[in-house]
């Protein structure tokens, strides 16, 4: 089953002249239109070939089959949150609290801006989530977000940080997908986003002090 998932998402050759690159950001692009347009169900190589003006063996030079380009349009969105995870939360001249509620705020707007791709995109995840690179291109996100709980809480067991990091990163996930399931205002964002991370700070604050490391969190 393994073997079987690998070669459903792997890509076949990367591209290494400017042309190739080109021809690959060309068919993504046209796969993101697809998706929008069509949605998961209708989501075709053929569909993505024409859009992008290329042939549908030149979309295979690449990409073996559907399930290769919704896993690599997922990837790069994962990627890029883990980018915004690391750039916020490894920012340590800023205090632990004060990083989580910018996290938050990005975050809540990010998963806002971007709900209608990601929406597809969750539509089509059963073609590639069990698969071993969907697990390694989430495990990039939780270790940042394991490694901000293991600094800010350091006189905690290891075991109780990872749950920690699981439950935020599984609200982060649920939350942001609920939330921007409907159109909102600027507005809206911000209150919202000021009360999860004024949430996320409340159980935080109250697991170090319970601990003795409070001044860790607001230092």
């Amino acid at each position: 089953m393994a073997e079987r998932a690998i070669r459903q998402i792997s890509v076949r050759k990367k591209p290494k002249q400017s042309r190739s690159t080109d021809l690959v950001a060309a068919i993504l692009e046209a796969a993101v239109q697809v998706l929008m347009e069509e949605g998961a169900s209708r989501f075709t190589t053929a569909r993505v070939a024409e859009k992008a003006g290329v042939s549908v063996g030149s979309l295979y030079q690449y990409f073996p089959n559907k399930a290769a380009i919704l896993f690599r349009l997922q990837a790069d969105e994962w990627r890029r949150t883990t980018a915004m995870l690391r750039n916020i939360l490894e920012d340590t001249k800023r205090p632990a609290l004060e990083r989580l509620r910018v996290l938050v705020h990005a975050f809540i707007r990010s998963e806002c801006e971007e709900a209608p791709i990601r929406v597809a995109l969750g539509d089509a995840a059963p073609l590639y989530r069990d698969a071993p690179e969907a697990s390694e291109a989430r495990a990039a996100g939780d270790q940042v977000m394991l490694k901000f709980v293991q600094e800010v809480l350091p006189r905690i067991a290891d075991n109780t940080c990872e749950l920690v990091a699981e439950l935020i990163a599984t609200t982060f996930s649920t939350v942001g997908k609920e939330f921007s399931g409907t159109a909102r205002t600027d507005a809206e964002i911000g209150a919202y986003a000021d009360a999860m991370a004024d949430m996320f700070s409340a159980w935080l604050e109250q697991i170090s002090s319970c601990h003795g490391s409070k001044a860790s969190l607001i230092n």
